[in-house]
């Protein structure tokens, strides 16, 4: 006996949640930010964004990901890739 695991009842991975707010965000152009300023609004600590930032700069090919600068905090460019 195996379980089965439905697709629609599971709830969006960490990473997942992250892409799709700044998809949202970066629908009309691009998008600056601190991990910090947006952690409550994903529900993800400011330390968790920055280490998925990481990941979805290599495999989110519907972003375009830019570590901008370093001030007290990482500050992070965010941008919708075209998308032929």
């Amino acid at each position: 006996m195996s379980a089965t695991v439905h697709p629609s009842t599971e709830a969006p991975s960490k990473e997942e949640r992250l892409k799709q707010f700044l998809l949202q965000k970066a629908q009309n152009g691009e998008l600056y930010f601190k991990s910090k300023f947006i952690a409550e609004e994903v529900g993800l600590s400011p330390k968790e964004i920055g280490a998925l930032m990481v990941k979805l700069r290599d495999s989110a090919t519907e972003l375009s990901v830019e570590k901008w600068s370093y001030t007290s905090a990482t500050t992070w460019r965010i941008e919708a890739a075209d998308v032929a």
